[in-house]
């Protein structure tokens, strides 16, 4: 199979209100233009010294999302570009962000990244860190990211109703903050990938992170 016919494939299972994040981490430039030239516009990298080089390297109506750990220090070089960050879980890279997109003269969105898998190796914020981030007067003094939405992982497992539970556990977690009405520009519930994303779909997840399926594997 070619990605073209992968991604046509994939798309033609998704509901169309389902963004598509095309993971395309660890892949040549060649194998992301296949992609583009498919029709597929946003691309998901996990580095962002690779993202940054694809990015000069490729059609500049992508958009280009960050989906691994940001380490705040290289903040400043996907600052330029970089059209949505899933991984935030904290304050202080919330701070780093804010800072790199005013340079910019920008506006970055963010997904704060919400620990729901039962491995201890994930990153996240539990639901007491993300209601006192998100109630903390640091963050409102933030001009220049929006807050867009939550991103999660579900345990790494064959077990479907642990799964299930983590990610209906999310939804809620995103529908509380929603209800709350003080996001206005909250829509983006981030979960589901090339394994899962069926299920995440069901369970309410508005955007896929497929990679795999697409690409093929690594």
């Amino acid at each position: 199979m070619s990605i073209k016919n992968n991604l046509l494939n994939i798309k033609t299972t998704l509901p169309e209100q389902i963004t598509l994040v095309a993971v395309s981490k660890t892949k040549p430039v060649s194998d992301l233009m296949e992609a583009y030239d498919a029709g597929q516009r946003i691309f998901g990298e996990n580095k962002i010294q690779e993202m940054a080089e694809k990015w000069e390297q490729m059609p500049k109506d992508i958009q280009w999302q960050m989906i691994g750990h940001v380490q705040t220090n290289k903040v400043k070089f996907m600052a330029p570009f970089v059209s949505l960050i899933h991984g935030v879980d904290s304050l202080k890279l919330l701070q780093e962000i804010n800072k790199q997109a005013l340079k910019n003269d920008r506006i970055i969105d963010c997904l704060l990244q919400i620990h729901i898998a039962e491995e201890e190796t994930k990153f996240g914020l539990d639901d007491e860190e993300l209601s006192t981030l998100l109630s903390s007067t640091e963050i409102q003094e933030l001009k220049n990211i929006r807050i867009v939405g939550l991103m999660g992982m579900a345990t790494f497992t064959d077990n479907k109703d642990q799964v299930k539970k983590e990610f209906t556990h999310l939804k809620s977690v995103f529908d509380t903050i929603r209800s709350k009405d003080a996001l206005q520009s909250f829509s983006i519930l981030s979960m589901g990938m090339s394994g899962d994303y069926q299920l995440a779909i069901e369970c309410g997840s508005t955007m896929v992170r497929i990679g795999s399926s697409i690409f093929g594997g690594r």
